[in-house]
Parts: C-alpha cells; structure tokens; sequence
C-alpha cells in the first residue's frame, strides 16, 4: 500500500520469488515500510537510493529493504536484487535525508527519544546554549523547529555550568531525567522529574553520582537509565575516565533515581584491544531490553578524534557481553557531514523498523541524522 491521501506512509508487502535474491521454491512474504519519500543509503558509503513515490522506484526500494532482510535472517550471507550486491553493516542503512538537526542552530549533539503515540520526542544537548533542548517529530524525520530550551546551567552550584548528554524515563509518576552537568574540567550526573517533559525540577543541588574510584578519573557522564518493575530499581549504565572522551562504561542501581550504588565489578565494558574501530575507548551507551536480552548501542572509538557506532548483547545487562559480528554498524561517510565520528546513538523499534539516531561530526560541527534497520531481529 502506498501513502494515502493525507500522505501518511502505511507499509507496502510482496511475494519475492525466483531471481538471484532467492531460489524460487522459497518464496518469501517480505514487508517494506516506508517513510513516504524515504531515501536511505548504506552506512558508510553511497548505495541505490529508495523512494516510494512512483511503481519503478518503490519497486527497487522493496528489493532494497528485502535484499537487507534477507540477509540479516541468513546469517549475514550475501544477497542480491537490483544494484544491491551485500548487507554491510548488519542491514543498517543511513536517510538521505541526513542531517536531520543542527546547521544553523550550530552543534547539536547526544540525545534522548521517547515515542508517545504518534509522535516523537527527543531531548538533545545544545552547545552554543550549554543548555538541553526538547523538538517533536510525527515520523523522526523532519523535526520542529527551533529547538525549545527545557533545562540550563546553573553556575551557582559549582558543577553544571553547561548541561548535555540527557537520559529521560517516563513513567506512571511522570518524567525522570539524568542529565550531565561540567564544570572545572570534571563531569558529574543529575537528576531532576517533570509531569510533561518539558518542565523540570531538580531534585537535588548537588550531583547523583560523581567520579569516586580511579578509573572514573575526573568525569562521570552519558547516563541511560531503565526502570525494572521487578526490583523496583533503577537501572543506569554510564561512561567514566577522561572529560573530553570517558574510557569505558559502568554500572549503578537506585531505588529512587537519587541513591546509587556502583557495581563493584566496574567497569562492565571495556574496550576490546583486538577490534582496531573501538581500540581506545567504548562510551555513551543505550540499553534496551529485547526479550531475553540486553542489547547495547554504543561508541567505539580508534583514536581520540575518530568513532562509529557498534552492537552488543548480554543476558544480564552486565557481564558476559557478545558484541556483533557487524561491527561497526555505522560508520562515518567519506567526505559527508558525518566524516569524521559517528557518536551517541539513541534507538527505537517503532514496530516495524528500528530509527537509531546519532550524531555525526565534520570538523568541528556535528549534527544529528539517522539510521534504519528493517524488523525487530538485529542479526546476532
């Protein structure tokens, strides 16, 4: 089915039999949802472009997304269908479209997204403004505009003088958000709640949780936080080491978002010496449950200055971590607006496709976009 008339996208489904995609006896139902216009691209290089707004081109755009679907179930083995030769990246691909924030509002950068209904929401950190922001979207595409400033600095409590890298949880109780707040060279974690998300109450004048033992050096920062109804406790997983990049990533637990007690077998993740793209630091991670698993989205970097975006997986969210085959799943683009790093991703499922959203940097400006990965399964 193509866009209606209000031009709402609403999915499109085919029989793929026969061709060099699969042996004819096979025959696969394959589903292809599509943002109305999609145009997406591989990660890390230019690739057939999809737009489903005529019958040649949606036709090529379902073979698109169905070579990668196929792919991702066969265990990552070569497909073909039109132009499309291979799956790299775990069947990750970037919008065209990119960049989807920043430019003229200067460096935005490391966020947070909720979908509420039929929207969604992200709270992303506004350099120029040492401040964090809040902007809408009904598709994470095209988002509104300017950025609406909901938490600032406060340089009279000696740690916040810039705020960034947020985490928000809602719940019945209403909105929960840990955010970074720096100052002085080091980096510290707060906590303030909201009823909408938009107007936030810090609950405390002082930091949640602060670098205390040697390999959290000087700063503490990039919280994700879960809530388990189980134990009733928070869940946060953090980047500690270095303020400019933090060095690799720890674990703590709460019972109400202000008390926090480390894992003490921290850090929980470390930089694998043997994979050259995450050598010298992993950092900024999101943890989502997906069934019996954890599943982690976060940095590698090679060297200070240059990082993409990788996968991992763990039954308990802290030990025995099983990293993708794939990796890294994004990877910056030669000579694009995300040339240099790939960082901070942020991922939904919507259902249908996961949205990672990411900031990309060239130079000294990074901006945000977005990559898709079509059906639940990540390929592990």
């Amino acid at each position: 089915r193509l866009p209606d008339e209000s031009g709402v996208p609403v999915g499109v489904a085919t029989r793929l039999g026969g061709s060099a995609v699969m042996r004819p006896q096979l025959g696969l139902i394959m589903n292809f949802y599509g943002h109305a216009g999609l145009r997406v691209v591989e990660c890390g290089s230019r690739a057939g472009a999809a737009d489903v707004r005529n019958q040649d081109q949606l036709m090529r755009s379902i073979a698109f997304w169905s070579a990668i679907t196929i792919a991702i179930a066969f265990g990552g083995q070569e497909a073909r269908a039109g132009n499309v030769t291979r799956v790299p990246n775990g069947g990750w691909v970037k919008y065209e479209g990119n960049p989807i924030m920043g430019g003229k509002y200067g460096t935005c950068f490391d966020i947070s997204v909720l979908k509420e209904g039929d929207r969604y929401r992200m709270w992303l950190s506004w350099r120029p403004k040492q401040s964090l922001a809040v902007v809408e979207s009904r598709d994470g595409f095209h988002w509104s505009e300017p950025p609406k400033i909901v938490l600032g600095p406060r340089t009279e409590t000696g740690w916040e003088d810039d705020v960034n890298r947020p985490v928000v949880l809602r719940r019945e109780d209403g909105y929960h958000l840990w955010y970074t707040g720096q100052a002085k060279g080091h980096s510290d974690i707060g906590y303030a709640t909201s009823p909408d998300g938009i107007a936030w109450k810090r609950m405390n004048d002082r930091p949640v949780l602060s670098p205390e033992k040697p390999w959290e050096k000087v700063a503490v920062m990039c919280p994700h936080v879960l809530w388990d109804a189980q134990t009733r406790l928070f869940r946060m997983w953090y980047s500690a080491g270095e303020q400019y990049e933090p060095n690799a990533i720890g674990y703590a637990t709460s019972p109400d978002g202000l008390h926090w007690m480390k894992h003490t077998a921290n850090p929980v993740f470390t930089p694998d010496s043997g994979l050259a793209w995450e050598k010298h630091k992993v950092t900024a991670c999101q943890v989502e449950r997906q069934g019996d698993w954890y599943v982690m989205f976060y940095i590698g970097f090679s060297d200070e200055a240059h990082a993409q975006i990788g996968i991992a997986r763990s039954r308990d969210g802290i030990t025995n971590w099983q990293r993708h085959s794939a990796n890294p799943i994004v990877r910056p683009g030669e000579g694009q607006w995300d040339h240099d790093a790939c960082y901070k991703p942020y991922a939904i499922f919507d259902g249908q496709k996961w949205l990672l959203w990411y900031n990309g940097r060239h130079g000294s400006l990074e901006q945000i976009g977005v990559a898709l990965h079509p059906g639940e399964d990540l390929g592990f």
